[in-house]
């Protein structure tokens, strides 16, 4: 099985154009990335992230309509990674990145597409937030995606 290859900078994504077609990926990769950088609804009672203004909140909860009926109880579109993205740079906001990829990634665990999934969250420099994704899988190698061009300062 196969997917057309989503590439994402900054926080969009656009497909990968490969001679006069589409590239296509092993269907991990996109989903890896659609995961990770599609917006997931913050939960009631979750604190939004603020604005740009001091003390300011955001009202929008993000997310898809479409985990209003999700096929699998439970399972939602997307990741809480949104919210950090006004956040400072810090050890403490790379270990929550962590967490919410990691969220966002265990339905390949709970689906059996991976025996496990680690994630590494570091500042790579100031103002960039990296991830590293491992997908260990039982019967083929294990997959490694690296993302490093989110959070950028502005």
């Amino acid at each position: 099985m196969s997917d057309l290859r989503t590439l994402f900078t900054g926080f969009q994504g656009d497909l990968v154009l490969e001679g006069p077609g589409l590239e296509e990926d092993d269907g991990l990769e996109t989903a890896v990335a659609i995961s990770l950088f599609t917006d997931r609804r913050v939960r009631d009672g979750e604190q939004l992230p603020r604005t740009s203004l001091p003390g300011d909140v955001a009202l929008d909860r993000r997310g898809w309509w479409g985990d209003s009926f999700p096929p699998v109880e439970g399972h939602l579109t997307g990741s809480r990674l949104w919210t950090l993205a006004r956040e400072k740079q810090s050890e403490a906001v790379a270990e929550r990145a962590r967490d919410v990829a990691l969220e966002a990634l265990r339905w390949l665990v709970d689906d059996g597409i991976a025996r496990t999934i680690n994630v590494t969250a570091e500042i790579v420099k100031p103002g960039v937030l990296g991830l590293l994704v491992e997908v260990v899988r039982a019967s083929k190698p294990v997959a490694l995606y690296r993302f490093d061009s989110f959070w950028r300062a502005s």
